[in-house]
């Protein structure tokens, strides 16, 4: 476990960034390999199909990223004032609404994956691998909820490092098997869906079994977890608008897909594509935002806002200097890039175009991205939320759609930098007010 409130800050920041990046860099492996053998193995159809796949798995789960993210927070500013009483409370509460929730998802994840796709007017050649997809993914709820609230809980211990080992394993467990299930037995779309759900349950085992015999805090087992409704009070406060922003964010990206599929499979193949690269591409910006955000956590229960600011400094040039690297690469290799999914030249085109336009406003994404994080941090996340929600669903959405009308899937692409630009610019002006220091769980009258 890392203690961020002493120490040299950038130093900090970066020492707890990196396993984030990795174990984040890991965790997009999962659809990215999933991907890149579906499209070489099967086809565009089949690479369009898990594509469309995603959005619709994302709205499902994103109340409960929220939640267990205000949950993490809590727990930060908990461990930092030293009240380990109360952080065991929180993990324990973290798990009990995790298990309740992804039986909720489970559920709902089968019984409307073909409604929602039907509303998306996906196109019909894509629909049946996509239903069958979603069904198989969403019956790994469970283990899905389970592993990525026990990572959470350890970063918010200020522990990057160990949650980044069984991602690792899990990674390669599911490289394994999606060679084999793709393309050895040739099951299809649902090889790849089986084989993330697999992989994901050997991750959760092995960190049950590490924990339980290692970790002072963790324990995960049925018996002996108690929930505490000032806990979760607290998480709810704080996860709950964030929690809300994921789900609005979630609806938004279906409308943006909804709009995508009006241009047939070609353009949702090279979309879905040109997204698995472009998530890979942002992880450094999400990942110094993170550690940036528990840094801030930490330092405000500690009672040591003096830290903050230097620390943004800190954040924002490294995150800049790996963003700046990033768009370079993106825009020299990715026609290469493309290639690795799809032989498909129309596709190629398309994909890379993306790319190009998206990639140059990165360096955006990124300082959006830290100042939001640090508003995080303190437990201010209603205000990030509305401007996340501004941006996209008066800005980018409204816009793809006019834009697109009048020149192509090429006015999709235009509209979310647009969208990052609005944004960065609330963000930066309500960070400058410090008003979002009074949102701290922990509260220090001389200082905020």
């Amino acid at each position: 476990m890392h203690d961020l409130t002493t120490g040299k800050e950038g130093k900090l920041i970066f020492q707890f960034a990196a396993p984030m990046l990795l174990g984040n860099i890991f965790q997009q492996l999962f659809s990215v390999v999933d991907s890149i053998v579906v499209g070489n193995y099967i086809g565009k159809t089949a690479l369009a199909a898990i594509g469309a796949s995603f959005p619709v798995i994302f709205m499902m789960i994103s109340m409960i990223i929220g939640l267990v993210m205000g949950t993490t927070i809590v727990i930060s500013q908990y461990y930092g004032a030293g009240d380990l009483v109360k952080v065991k409370r929180a993990i324990d509460t973290m798990y009990i609404y995790s298990f309740i929730a992804g039986t909720i998802a489970t559920v709902a994840g089968i019984t409307l994956a073909e409604p929602v796709l039907r509303l998306l007017a996906l196109p019909e050649e894509i629909m049946p691998q996509a239903k069958q997809y979603l069904r198989i993914y969403f019956c790994g709820m469970l283990i899905f909820f389970g592993y990525n609230g026990t990572s959470a809980v350890l970063r918010g211990l200020g522990d990057s490092k160990t949650p980044l080992y069984f991602l690792i394993i899990g990674t390669i467990a599911n490289i394994i098997l999606v060679i084999l299930f793709v393309g050895i037995f040739r099951w299809g779309v649902a090889g790849a869906a089986y084989s993330t759900l697999l992989a994901n349950g050997l991750a959760f085992l092995l960190a049950i079994i590490w924990l339980n015999k290692t970790h002072k805090l963790i324990r995960i087992a049925i018996r002996g977890l108690h929930f505490d409704r000032e806990v979760f009070r607290q998480s709810l406060r704080i996860g709950l608008p964030t929690g809300l922003q994921q789900t609005l964010i979630a609806f938004g990206n279906l409308a943006v897909l909804g709009i995508v599929n009006t241009f047939g499979t070609n353009v949702v193949a090279a979309f879905s594509v040109a997204y698995r690269i472009d998530s890979l591409a942002i992880i450094p910006a999400m990942s110094f935002a993170a550690a940036f955000s528990t840094f801030v956590g930490q330092n405000i229960g500690a009672n040591k806002t003096d830290r903050i600011r230097t620390g943004l400094i800190s954040a924002i040039k490294m995150s800049g200097s790996v963003t700046i690297v990033t768009t370079i690469l993106i825009i020299v290799f990715g026609n290469l890039l493309m290639n690795l999914f799809t032989s498909d030249q129309e596709v190629i085109k398309i994909g890379n175009q993306y790319l190009t336009i998206v990639s140059s406003f990165y360096l955006v994404f990124a300082l959006m991205f830290i100042y939001q994080g640090a508003m995080r941090g303190a437990g201010e996340t209603m205000i990030p939320m509305l401007f996340s929600l501004f941006s996209l669903w008066l800005i980018r959405i409204p816009l793809a759609y006019f834009l697109s009308r009048k020149t192509g899937a090429t006015g999709i692409w235009w509209a979310t930098p647009v969208g990052w630009i609005f944004g960065l610019a609330f963000s930066y002006a309500y960070y400058k007010t410090g008003r979002w220091k009074k949102k701290a769980v922990v509260k220090y009258d001389q200082n905020l």
